[in-house]
């Protein structure tokens, strides 16, 4: 049974080595790209940055260049399935499209903020304005106290409106 536990904990062990055949390259964009597939053809050799232990280091072939022709041309055989495919970007589109849906419906959402506010500010401006144009006419003011009494602002009160309402104007009509 002992030898059983020992070859389990060596595979165990072992496992995390097959995890380590990893690519790593700088693509055309200047991003570091990490992959279990080797780099497409375009990125040059000096950009690969590590390679699996066990990956061959035979030159790569670009595949869009012109064949040889005469003595050196191998027999006709069809181009690699690999060119025709699109070549991956390492740039996930959706994901692109996500966050730029994201970041629009942030900047209206800000928007509509920002519009909310200055309607309130325009608001409290217009009924600021309104309040200092009545103390200012000199006419009697009245208002209904914590009881319920109406009593009529004496010259204090009104001059304490005054500034009050000139506070406001001063905050919110720019």
């Amino acid at each position: 049974m002992k030898l059983a536990h020992a070859l389990i904990l060596g595979f165990a062990c072992a496992l995390p080595l097959a995890a380590n055949a990893q690519w790593q390259w700088v693509d055309n964009a200047g991003k570091t790209v990490f992959s279990d597939q080797p780099p497409p053809l375009d990125v040059p050799e000096k950009n690969v940055l590590r390679r699996p232990a066990n990956a061959r280091s035979a030159p790569r072939v670009n595949v869009d260049a012109a064949p040889p022709t005469g003595a050196d041309a191998p027999a006709a055989t069809p181009p690699p399935a690999a060119a025709s495919a699109p070549k991956p970007t390492g740039i996930d589109k959706e994901l692109e499209e996500k966050a730029r849906k994201a970041a629009e419906a942030e900047k209206a959402k800000k928007a509509a903020e920002e519009a909310k506010v200055a309607k309130a500010k325009a608001d409290n401006c217009a009924q600021a304005r309104q309040s200092k144009a009545t103390f200012d006419s000199g006419i009697r003011v009245a208002r209904v106290n914590a009881s319920g009494e109406r009593e009529i602002l004496d010259d204090a009160q009104r001059a304490a409106e005054v500034k009050r309402a000139q506070a406001a104007i001063d905050r919110d009509c720019k």
